[in-house]
């Protein structure tokens, strides 16, 4: 046992983290996309780069900020925290789909204005 975070596990808290992102921009997670807008989005690329240790007991706090928004995906990237001191930043990259035929579609209208919004904050 090493004594810090196992890294498959910064996926699972990166997709919670996406979950409560989501929320904020209106989002209902008890929905899907599928239910409200008629899209839904799948994960295709993932690079996680760390910069230190999460610990057993330790408070991580994530933060999610869209990074690049593209035609038909977008990447968010996921800033992990304990403390003042960054251990984990991940960059995940969302490709736009048409359910249950996962094709590639256009980033809705209703995504994309909410994506940009969000990566316009400061």
């Amino acid at each position: 046992m090493q004594r810090v975070v196992f890294n498959a596990h910064w996926l699972t808290y990166f997709d919670d983290a996406s979950t409560r992102f989501y929320e904020s921009l209106g989002f209902d997670a008890k929905q899907t996309f599928v239910e409200q807008k008629n899209f839904d989005v799948m994960v295709v690329k993932a690079v996680l780069e760390w910069q230190g240790s999460a610990t057993f007991d330790d408070e991580v706090r994530i933060a999610v900020r869209p990074e690049r928004i593209g035609n038909k995906s977008y990447d968010l990237r996921f800033t992990a925290n304990v403390g003042e001191k960054t251990v984990c930043v991940g960059t995940i990259s969302y490709v736009s789909i048409v359910p249950g035929k996962k094709e590639s579609a256009p980033i809705p209208a209703t995504l994309r204005e909410k994506l940009e919004h969000a990566k316009s904050l400061p």
